[in-house]
């Protein structure tokens, strides 16, 4: 059974920054889309990056605008984690942030539907 565990989240100031890690144990994927989501109180959740692996030697990226140029995702494969540097931090980045895997390659990443498996979350909390 595959596992997804975030850490990292805080409270931080404006202007700030936080590293979030997920770490994933109980598989291994030939393939896969993995990203980020979160979910602001009284908001639906939304999509901040993935990272999608086809198998190759080529990683993809991809970001919501409203994190482009802030926030980097990346992925330590011996370490089977992943993570999001988060930069010049905004109070509405403030959330939980959730981690989650598709084990499958596919050009779909903002929908939850593509993902199979979840973390429990990490709150970011940002003041003004």
């Amino acid at each position: 059974q595959v596992q997804l565990v975030e850490s990292g989240g805080g409270l931080v100031q404006a202007g700030g920054s936080l590293r979030l890690s997920c770490a994933a144990s109980g598989g291994t994927f030939s393939s896969y889309v993995m990203g980020w989501f979160r979910q602001a109180p009284g908001k639906e959740r939304e999509v901040v990056a993935a990272i999608r692996w086809n198998g190759g030697i080529i990683y993809y990226t991809d970001y919501a605008d409203s994190v482009k140029g802030r926030f980097t995702i990346s992925r330590d494969n011996a370490k089977n984690t992943m993570y999001l540097q988060m930069n010049s931090l905004k109070p509405e980045d403030t959330a939980v942030y959730y981690c989650a895997v598709a084990p499958r390659y596919g050009s779909t990443w903002q929908a939850s539907y593509v993902y199979n498996y979840w973390g429990q979350g990490t709150q970011v909390t940002v003041s003004s």
